[in-house]
C-alpha cells in the first residue's frame, strides 16, 4: 500500500528549442503603415473595416469545421474522464428475484424428488452491493489518466488551431472578393475610356481625318476590355461561394450583402512578433504537438507498469432469502471480500517489446515536436517576407500608375491635335489598364500577406481565456 504513492516510468520534462530571432521581421518593422498595430486575439479589427469583422465573427461562429473541432474536444474530455474514473473504486447496487419450478428427471432432481420435503418451486431473492478497486501501486492508471489528461489539451489547441484557420480563411476570402470587385472597376473605367476614344475617333472619321483602320483598332481594343470583365466575374462569384460555406451558409445566402464593391482595406502593423519564442508559444500547433509528447512520455509509464504486480479488492454486502418477507432481516445478510494479484511474471519479454515500443512512440513525438517548431518559423519568416515585399512593390506600380495615367491623357490631346498616331493612345492605354489592374491586384495581396502573417504568428485567439490550456513556457 505505501507503494501507490510511486508512479514507475520517466518524468516529463518540456523541450528546449534555441531560436535566433526572425531576420525579416526588420523589413516589416519599417514599413509605414496607416494603422497600430491590433491585438493578436482579434486582428482582424486592426483592418478597420466593418464588414470584415462581421465576416470573421459569423465565420466563427458557424463554421462547420470549427463545430467539429469542438465535438473532437468533448470526445476526448470524455476519455480523459473516463480515464481519471479508473484509479477510483466502482460500486454497483443490484437486485434480483428468481423463480424457479425444477425438472424431477435430470441429475438434481432425480435424487432430490426422493427426499422428504423436497419442493419442486423454490424462490430466491437477492439484493445488495458489489465494490472492487485495482490498487495503483506502480502508478500505471495514473499514468494513463495523465496521457488522456494530454491528449484532451492536445484537442484543446487544435480546435484554436481550426478557430486560426478559418478567421484567416474567412478575411482572405474577403479580401479576394474586394479585389475582383476593385479589378471589375478598373475594368468598366477603361470600357468607358474607350467606348469615348471610339466616339472621338468616328468623329475623326466622319471628318476625313481619321481612317477605317484606326476605327476598327479601338472596336478591338474596346472589345478587349471587355472581355477582361467575364473571367473575373466567376473569379468573383467563386470567392463569395467559398465564404458562405465557411460561414455555413448556402452559396449566394449573402451575396447581395456583400454587392456592393468597397476599397480594399489598408493594412495595420504587424505586432507580437518581438521574440520567437513568445511566437511559436502563441500556435496550438506547437501546443498540441507538445501535448502529445507529453502523452507518449506518460505512455512510457504505463507499459513500465507492466512489469509490476497489479492487486485489486472487490467485497460484496447483501441480502439472500428465499423468502421476500425476510430479505432484510439480519439472518439473510451476507458479505465476501476477496483480493487478487495480477502479475505478468512470465511475460517479461513480451513487455519488453511493449516499453521499447513506447519509447520509439516518444521519440517520435519528439522529432515531430522539433520539426512542427522549425515548420512554423518556416511559415512566419517566409510570410514577413511577402508581406514586406509586397507593401514595396506596391509602392513602386503607385507610382507607376501615376506615370501611366499622365502619359495617357497627353497621349489622347496629341492625338486630337494630330501629333501622334492612334496607335501611341492605344499602347498608353493598353499600358494603364495592366498596370492598373495590377496595382488592385498586388494591393489585395499585400493585405492577404498580413493576414498570413498574423495566422502563422497564431493570432486569433485569447491566451488569458484558455487558462486550462497548458501553453510551453518561453525560454529566451
Amino acid at each position: 500500500m505505501g507503494a501507490t504513492g510511486c508512479a514507475v516510468g520517466p518524468k516529463y520534462t518540456k523541450p528546449n528549442i534555441q531560436l535566433a530571432p526572425f531576420h525579416n521581421l526588420p523589413a516589416v518593422a519599417t514599413q509605414k503603415t496607416a494603422k497600430p498595430a491590433p491585438h493578436l486575439e482579434t486582428w482582424w479589427t486592426g483592418f478597420d473595416d466593418p464588414i470584415l469583422v462581421t465576416v470573421v465573427q459569423r465565420a466563427l461562429d458557424q463554421n462547420l469545421d470549427l463545430a467539429a473541432a469542438f465535438a473532437r474536444v468533448r470526445q476526448a474530455r470524455a476519455a480523459a474522464a473516463a480515464a481519471g474514473a479508473q484509479l477510483k473504486p466502482t460500486v454497483d447496487l443490484g437486485a434480483t428475484g428468481t423463480a424457479l419450478h425444477q425438472s424431477v428427471v435430470n441429475n438434481f432432481g432425480s435424487v432430490a424428488n426422493g427426499l422428504p420435503g423436497y419442493k419442486r418451486d423454490e424462490r430466491e431473492y437477492i439484493s445488495g452491493a458489489a465494490a472492487s478497486w485495482e490498487i495503483d501501486v506502480s502508478g500505471g492508471l495514473r499514468r494513463g489518466a495523465a496521457a488522456a489528461a494530454d491528449e484532451l489539451q492536445a484537442a484543446q489547441a487544435e480546435q484554436l488551431g481550426t478557430r486560426i484557420t478559418v478567421a484567416a480563411e474567412a478575411a482572405d476570402t474577403y479580401l479576394q472578393i474586394r479585389e475582383f470587385q476593385a479589378r471589375l472597376l478598373v475594368a468598366q473605367q477603361l470600357i468607358d475610356t474607350d467606348t469615348h476614344l471610339l466616339g472621338l475617333v468616328r468623329i475623326r472619321r466622319r471628318l476625313g481625318v481619321a481612317t477605317e483602320r484606326e476605327t476598327a483598332q479601338v472596336e478591338a481594343l474596346l472589345r478587349q476590355a471587355r472581355s477582361t470583365v467575364p473571367p473575373l466575374r466567376v473569379a468573383l462569384e467563386a470567392q463569395l461561394n467559398r465564404l458562405d460555406v465557411l460561414m455555413a451558409a448556402q452559396a449566394g445566402t449573402y451575396a447581395e450583402e456583400l454587392s456592393k464593391p468597397s476599397a480594399i482595406p489598408r493594412i495595420p502593423a504587424i505586432g507580437g512578433a518581438d521574440q520567437p519564442l513568445d511566437a511559436l508559444r502563441r500556435r496550438p500547433d506547437i501546443i498540441a504537438a507538445e501535448r502529445r509528447l507529453a502523452a507518449s512520455n506518460e505512455r512510457i509509464g504505463v507499459a513500465v507498469s507492466d512489469y509490476y504486480p497489479k492487486i485489486s479488492l472487490s467485497g460484496v454486502l447483501g441480502f439472500d432469502s428465499i423468502n421476500g418477507g425476510i430479505l432484510f432481516n439480519g439472518k439473510a445478510f451476507q458479505a465476501a471480500g476477496t483480493g487478487a494479484l495480477r502479475w505478468r511474471l512470465f511475460d517479461f519479454g513480451k513487455i519488453n517489446a511493449e516499453v521499447a515500443q513506447a519509447r520509439g512512440a516518444y521519440a517520435g513525438a519528439l522529432a515531430e515536436y522539433r520539426q512542427a517548431a522549425f515548420k512554423a518559423t518556416e511559415d512566419i519568416e517566409n510570410a514577413l517576407m511577402e508581406l514586406a515585399q509586397t507593401q514595396l512593390r506596391l509602392e513602386e506600380l503607385q507610382g507607376e500608375v501615376v506615370s501611366l495615367t499622365r502619359v495617357r491623357d497627353l497621349s489622347e490631346r496629341a492625338y486630337k491635335s494630330g501629333a501622334i498616331p492612334l496607335s501611341d493612345v492605344l499602347d498608353a492605354d493598353s499600358q494603364l489598364l495592366v498596370a492598373r489592374n495590377d496595382v488592385e491586384s498586388i494591393r489585395a495581396e499585400a493585405a492577404r500577406a498580413a493576414v498570413s502573417t498574423f495566422r502563422a504568428l497564431g493570432g486569433g485567439w485569447d491566451v488569458s481565456g484558455n487558462r486550462n490550456l497548458v501553453i510551453p513556457a518561453a525560454k529566451h
